[in-house]
């Protein structure tokens, strides 16, 4: 497997994960990940681009295309955008984690989401392997909060939740554990910008 184009990262470090299809990467993205760099202490972000999302039917953008975008869309020195999933062979998130962790075992990895994503967590494949795999960083956007904190995942792991005020310790923090932060929120998404592609004359 070809690793030359693979984010660096040194032992002890931790690094956040931002996974999706980024169909496209807009400014949402871009904010909600400085967001995550400041709240959880991260020494870094990376934006994994899915090749494809398997909650989705109708298929993204060609992959090389759609990093390119998130590229222009986001540059930070601590922020990476790969598609490492594809090199992985990785569709599910569970997967990707513990191949990240097989190939980076001294990085501290957290799994970043929005809150919509909390709110149907329950609906991945595997999804008490990533509580159990990694701590998860949660960031609130505009209309989830209540469903968030209410939905299944939320409920399943409410004995896991760490204080939002003790969110810095998130990366070093023994699995499962999760936090939730209030951010100001872009309300910026890919859905509506694919709706403004489709509809410009």
């Amino acid at each position: 497997m070809d690793r030359s184009g693979w984010p660096i990262a040194r032992a002890g470090q931790v690094v956040g994960l931002l996974g999706g299809s980024f169909d496209p990467a807009h400014e949402g993205h871009a904010h909600i990940t400085r967001e995550a760099l400041k709240r959880f202490g991260l020494d870094q972000v990376w934006w994994l681009v899915s090749p494809g999302n398997p909650l989705k039917k109708r298929g993204p953008a060609p992959l090389d295309q759609r990093v390119t975008l998130a590229q222009s869309v986001i540059q930070h020195p601590r922020v990476r955008v790969t598609g490492i999933e594809a090199d992985l062979g990785t569709r599910y998130t569970a997967k990707t984690l513990t191949a990240l962790q097989a190939n980076y075992p001294q990085v501290n990895f957290v799994w970043l989401m929005g809150a919509d994503n909390l709110a149907q967590l329950h609906r991945w494949q595997d999804w008490h392997s990533i509580m159990a795999t990694v701590p998860v960083g949660v960031l609130a956007r505009p209309g989830d909060r209540i469903s968030a904190r209410t939905g299944m995942a939320a409920r399943v792991y409410r004995g896991a939740k760490i204080s939002g005020r003790q969110a810095l310790k998130l990366g070093h923090a023994a699995t499962p554990a999760w936090c939730f932060v209030n951010v100001p929120m872009s309300s910026a998404s890919s859905t509506a910008i694919r709706e403004q592609q489709r509809t410009k004359p």
